[in-house]
């Protein structure tokens, strides 16, 4: 079993739409351990509309939109690391974090703390807005700290050149290409736009 994660520079960048793009590319199995928020459609159920693909059941389910630990123990509930394991699958696994990096699981552990402990390449989603220079270097730069080995930034939205080569350039990462704003969204058109994305650099580091 070979794994890939998708972390994001915030909540909301567009990784969830990416996950499903690149698991349905790599013929992946699809994991989010943890999900805050079941009002609407959830990410797993979003992944699994979008590619089509084999998606595990979440280790929490928790019903505030909200950061994880706060959604928690709004249900009397704390997350526990070690149920967050990597789950054995034939062929590879795309596991999805929940928010960006640096978002609390419970009062003392980070879900950067778990991603570095999965020891498994890590794809940066982030969003061409204002500030994204600065929330991308800051996410690998705490990536890199934490011993994570980045296979490098995905973009989501419109073309900005500059702004996606000041990134790769001064973060020395691999741009891995950028999905546009896809409307309307469907499993065809993800599949669509996802050939601009580089998924052999990425299937290379499994």
């Amino acid at each position: 079993m070979s794994a890939v994660i998708v972390t994001g520079t915030d909540t909301g960048v567009g990784k969830t739409v990416f996950a499903a793009g690149l698991t349905a590319a790599l013929g992946a199995t699809y994991w989010k351990p943890v999900q805050s928020g079941l009002e609407d459609a959830t990410d797993t159920e979003t992944v699994a509309s979008l590619s089509g693909a084999t998606v595990l059941p979440e280790s929490y389910r928790l019903n505030m939109p909200a950061s994880p630990h706060l959604s928690a123990e709004d249900m009397g509930l704390e997350i526990e690391s070690d149920r967050l394991a990597l789950p054995q699958v034939d062929g590879p696994l795309v596991v999805e974090g929940a928010g960006g990096l640096m978002v609390p699981l419970n009062r003392k552990v980070f879900f950067l703390d778990v991603i570095s402990q999965w020891q498994a390449p890590v794809v940066l989603v982030a969003r061409t807005a204002l500030g994204t220079i600065n929330h991308t270097s800051l996410s690998l730069m705490a990536l890199r700290r934490a011993g994570c080995n980045v296979a490098g930034v995905a973009f989501v939205g419109e073309a900005e050149p500059d702004v996606e080569e000041t990134i790769a350039q001064m973060c020395q990462v691999t741009h891995l290409g950028r999905l546009p704003h896809i409307d309307p969204l469907s499993r065809a058109t993800l599949s669509d736009a996802f050939d601009t994305i580089d998924v052999n650099t990425i299937r290379g580091m499994l």
